[in-house]
């Protein structure tokens, strides 16, 4: 076996554990609602998300992959090392942030890790710029949809459920929950298992080994699918205490409408193909719902730090990434 196709494999090993972390760190993204209001104990709620991660590949095509393959950087640049930086960064980036309870972006630390390490190879001219715009004004945009659509969605069903009782409306939103999960589920596995998906198939492309033409072979669909399910089956519950607890307290009803309106910001970017963060939009989402209840009833500290992490992910994973790929080109000669 030559060294090249033990780099390949290493690197896709590499990508699938990145993708097994990413469905890890953002379980709960798909289930810090329904367990912080106690409609389903952890262990059944990331049964329930892990089971959407992997149908996903049902209902999305392959957009989001195609632009992290081809879209944010010139493919005929990227190198079996540079994809093994650019996952190092990520992986450093998401294990970190995980440590500290933080909920961060996976899909930027790795777009921050390909960025970074395509930077340090070739400079800025390889750059798409119209690609890397896109995924930096979903930054901003999809946790400012998430909170307007959740806010709306909030307004309009108290006003449909305003002569119901209060206990009524706790049973049903209890069961409306588990839809809105199960979508959120969707949303995630759809728009993220897509990333990693992007990077094998850029990976496979760049090394000779999928022909003249850039696609997305079908048992690399199915793996990431599968794998990044499996992350979320062992969820992250640092995590889901920071999303589900800590940034405002939630209620069946208000946790349908946050994820419900997370979820079709997830579905319509999936659908455009931008890679945006399940992070991003739920947690804009929650705070919507809170800051309905007045601007103290959002834990603005908390929602503060993780905007921070949110700003520093890409640089960081930059930076990582570009130092892996000095480390693997000067260091250690790999071509």
């Amino acid at each position: 076996m030559d060294l090249t196709l033990t780099l390949v494999i290493i690197t896709i090993a590499l990508a699938l554990i990145f993708d097994f972390l990413n469905g890890f760190h953002d379980a709960a993204n798909a289930i810090a609602t329904i367990v912080s209001t106690r409609v389903l104990k952890p262990h059944f709620a990331v049964l329930w998300a892990a089971s959407f991660n992997f149908i996903a590949f049902v209902f999305f095509g392959v957009k989001v992959a195609t632009m992290i393959g081809v879209g944010l950087i010139d493919p005929s640049i990227i190198t079996v090392p540079m994809i093994l930086a650019a996952l190092i960064g990520a992986i450093f980036w998401n294990i970190f942030t995980w440590f500290f309870g933080i909920p961060s972006s996976s899909s930027h630390a790795l777009i921050g890790g390909l960025l970074g390490a395509g930077i340090a190879k070739a400079g800025f001219a390889p750059l798409n710029l119209i690609g890397i715009s896109k995924v930096l004004l979903a930054i901003v945009i999809s946790p400012l949809l998430g909170a307007i659509m959740a806010s709306i969605l909030i307004l309009f069903i108290a006003r449909l459920c305003f002569y119901s009782t209060p206990s009524s409306v706790d049973h049903w939103f209890r069961k409306l929950q588990l839809l809105s999960s199960a979508c959120i589920s969707l949303g995630h596995g759809g728009n993220d298992a897509q990333k990693t998906m992007g990077i094998i198939a850029i990976l496979l492309y760049s090394a000779g080994l999928s022909g003249d033409h850039f696609y997305i072979p079908l048992w690399v669909v199915i793996s990431c699918y599968f794998v990044i399910s499996l992350g979320t089956l062992f969820g992250g519950w640092r995590i889901v205490k920071t999303m589900g607890m800590r940034i405002t307290k939630l209620k069946p009803f208000s946790g349908f409408c946050a994820e419900t309106a997370s979820a079709l910001v997830l579905f319509l970017a999936t659908i455009l193909g931008i890679p945006v963060s399940t992070t991003h939009t739920i947690a804009g989402a929650i705070v919507g719902v809170g800051s309905l209840n007045g601007a103290a009833a959002v834990r603005w500290g908390i929602a503060r730090n993780i905007v921070w992490a949110w700003v520093l992910t890409i640089p960081a994973a930059g930076m990582v990434g570009a130092a892996a790929w000095w480390i693997l080109v000067t260091l250690l000669s790999l071509k």
